[in-house]
């Protein structure tokens, strides 16, 4: 049976060193055991319910994580943190913006929890941060944020390969106000094609 680090490490290498106490008791570790690490310096306990590695490697995003593991499992960084975390646009919010698909009473300075439906095929996971894809994170984003920054974000995913002009399409019939956003895109798009 493997030690208690190494199934506190196991949890935490893919969510840039944190973990949750529900985690770390679903595997196998007891609160005891995880109070002892705590008092050893071996973990560091975040918050209630929320504990770090303590000789983890920084993560560019870890913050977005941990605001994640806090709001729950079936959460993921959106909006203007998603754009972020996607690489697309100059996005750099003030807060970490987080949505999950239930009620969430919790409040954190620095963090915005939105409360809409979250399908699975809206989540993925991206450097170790759960995240709204990029169709549904402009999605959020066209009804929320400057359209100067939407419009960037569309540019440089198209720009990038990660959204292709079936997918602006697809998007704009699912997102109607995304329309006005993406026609510069789409023309760049098509003359692009034709040369």
């Amino acid at each position: 049976m493997p030690g208690t680090m190494s199934i506190l490490y196991h949890l935490a290498e893919q969510q840039a060193g944190y973990f949750t106490t529900a985690q770390a008791v679903e595997a196998g570790v007891s609160r005891r055991a995880l109070s002892g690490r705590a008092k050893r310096g071996d973990i560091h306990q975040v918050r209630h319910g929320l504990y770090r590695l303590r000789h983890f490697p920084a993560h560019p995003f870890e913050d977005v994580t941990a605001a994640c593991l806090w709001v729950g499992p079936d959460s993921a960084a959106s909006h203007e943190t998603a754009l972020a975390v996607h690489g697309i646009s100059d996005a750099m919010p003030a807060s970490i913006h987080i949505t999950v698909p239930r009620s969430f009473r919790g409040q954190q300075r620095g963090v915005v929890v939105h409360r809409a439906p979250l399908p699975d095929e809206d989540r993925e996971v991206r450097d170790s941060v759960p995240v709204t894809t990029i169709a549904r994170t402009l999605q959020d984003v066209v009804t929320s944020s400057d359209p100067a920054l939407v419009e960037q974000a569309v540019e440089q995913a198209v720009a990038r390969g990660v959204l292709n002009r079936q997918q602006l399409r697809s998007m704009v019939c699912d997102t109607p106000a995304l329309a006005p956003l993406v026609v510069t895109t789409l023309v760049w798009y098509l003359q692009d094609s034709q040369s």
